[in-house]
């Protein structure tokens, strides 16, 4: 048994989560107000992944960063980035995969804010962005801490989208769902075992604390 899967998933998790946190905001906001045509379109791209099955997700991520693609062959020739089955493709995948459930709580919370919220911040002379960090976002903390849980969970649970753009690499794109699966297939139900604990502890006493913090506050439009 090693520590190291286990270590690499709480790596991607904790990085996943921080970019997404700095995605989520302005998108939150734009679909919370927007009246644009297209934010049916844009709310539906963002919920994809409640629905889609993780390995098509990941087949497409695979071919489309794939250095024998077009797009991907342009990613290493120009940029200098070869995404499958690097630790920089998992980022980018689980960014992606778990995108609606940092979106969706903050999207809710915003939402449910009272227009004169906003309307009193405008006739203070204050931006949209000085709006949204000064009168919006300290009046949703239950949702922002929603976010980044069920974000940092989800991305820790991941299992075909890694497998399949990340592949089974030892301590580059090895995460603990890999390490499961691998240790089952071998009949080492010790290690599978060991990693399965490890994960269900964490993820309980991340939970019991933020809805401990929150009384039961947390509310979340997904599956």
């Amino acid at each position: 048994m090693s520590w190291e899967p286990l270590i690499l998933t709480f790596k991607l998790a904790s990085v996943t989560t921080l970019i997404l946190f700095f995605i989520s905001l302005p998108l939150s906001y734009w679909l919370a107000f927007s009246r644009s045509r297209l934010k049916p379109v844009i709310q539906t791209l963002v919920a994809m992944p409640l629905v889609l099955p993780p390995t098509v997700l990941g087949f497409y991520f695979l071919i489309a960063f794939s250095p024998n693609n077009a797009f991907g062959e342009w990613l290493d020739a120009w940029l200098g980035l070869r995404l499958v089955f690097s630790f920089g493709g998992l980022v980018l995948a689980s960014i992606i995969y778990s995108l609606p459930f940092m979106v969706h709580p903050i999207q809710s919370g915003l939402s449910g804010l009272p227009a004169s919220f906003r309307e009193a911040s405008s006739l203070m002379g204050k931006s949209r962005l000085e709006t949204l960090f000064r009168v919006l976002l300290p009046n949703i903390k239950p949702s922002l801490l929603a976010g980044i849980v069920l974000a940092f969970a989800h991305t820790v649970g991941e299992f075909g989208v890694v497998l399949m753009i990340g592949g089974n690499i030892p301590g580059k794109t090895k995460v603990a769902s890999i390490a499961i699966y691998d240790s089952v297939e071998s009949l080492d139900y010790a290690s599978a075992n060991f990693y399965s604990l490890v994960l269900f502890s964490i993820s309980f006493l991340v939970l019991l604390l933020v809805y401990s913090l929150n009384g039961g506050l947390i509310k979340f439009s997904g599956r």
